[in-house]
């Protein structure tokens, strides 16, 4: 196995998780708040288009992600996330449609990168936490599983099995 290998793999692996641990929620469910001020699995989905989109293209310009549905960025930007308002959100499976869209252009643009590109140094903020094009696509790939995780505590507050 080769780098390229190995990201595309922690990619798509999480992005199969995050598939999983939403696969029995409702549309009603994703906007539920673990605790009073915590950011609902919505938001949190909708943050997460927005950023893996964001971050690859700033450092890979010529990945190309599709468009969002309008009022998409403005609904999940940080200082949205707040908002105790249900409405504007989409569904559960408006988010999966999107995100594994994204996240195919992300494994596209991946796979047109040469092995040497992933040792390029990012630039701009990014840098402090993800130094190589390398490295920024494993932070978009542990960035998914961290909000996973995150989900967990929602499941558990709806009676949700464990799953893993």
């Amino acid at each position: 196995m080769n780098a390229k290998d190995a990201i595309q793999n922690a990619l798509t692996s999480t992005q199969h998780l995050l598939g999983w641990y939403i696969s029995d929620l409702s549309d009603t469910d994703l906007l539920v708040r673990p605790v009073p001020g915590a950011n609902h699995i919505a938001w949190q989905l909708g943050h997460l288009i927005l950023s893996e989109a964001d971050l690859v293209r700033q450092q890979i310009p010529s990945a190309a992600y599709p468009e969002l549905p309008a009022g998409f960025i403005e609904r999940h930007k940080r200082d949205a996330a707040a908002d105790e308002s249900v409405k504007g959100y989409a569904t559960k499976d408006e988010y999966l449609q999107l995100f594994n869209q994204i996240r195919q252009a992300t494994l596209t643009a991946l796979a047109n990168l040469a092995d040497a590109d992933l040792d390029k140094p990012t630039t701009g903020q990014i840098a402090r936490f993800a130094p190589t094009v390398g490295a920024l696509l494993i932070l978009v790939s542990n960035h998914t599983l961290m909000h996973a995780g995150q989900f967990t505590v929602v499941r558990r507050k709806l009676g949700k099995p464990v799953l893993f």
